[in-house]
């Protein structure tokens, strides 16, 4: 096993060029890295940089959005107009920590979870009525 390892170890080398002129390698004339060399600093302070401005374009807006919908699910009141993220608009008649009772017609209350409630609706809002046929 050994000779045969060694025959392919010895053909995996490469062969010597004569007569084929090297490329030259100058190094930069202020003593710095070659030619085509980047040089620009570490992959690691690159990879930072670009965690950085991930983190302050897209994780920090995120986080502050889904503050201010906390902060507005946990002010919502009796008599409020929400909006759901279904798309119906109602009243609030009834809370408590994870439902909410919404009021969307004359005497046609549904329960939906409180975490659906996607916007309170403007006291100046129009809000669509219902008409009876």
């Amino acid at each position: 096993m050994q000779p045969l390892l060694n025959s392919f170890m010895t053909s995996m080398q490469p062969e010597p060029t004569e007569g084929v002129p090297a490329a030259p390698t100058a190094p930069a004339a202020d003593g710095g890295p070659p030619p085509g060399c980047a040089g620009q600093g570490s992959p690691i302070v690159m990879l930072a940089v670009m965690f950085a401005v991930l983190y302050f374009m897209i994780i920090r807006p995120q986080q502050k959005r889904q503050r201010e919908v906390d902060d507005m699910l946990k002010a919502l009141r009796k008599g409020d107009k929400v909006r759901t993220s279904g798309g119906i608009r109602g009243e609030i008649v009834d809370l408590s920590d994870t439902d909410v009772t919404l009021l969307i017609a004359d005497k046609v209350k549904i329960n939906v979870l409180r975490s659906h409630i996607a916007s309170r609706l403007d006291k100046s809002a129009p809000q669509a009525k219902a008409t009876g046929g």
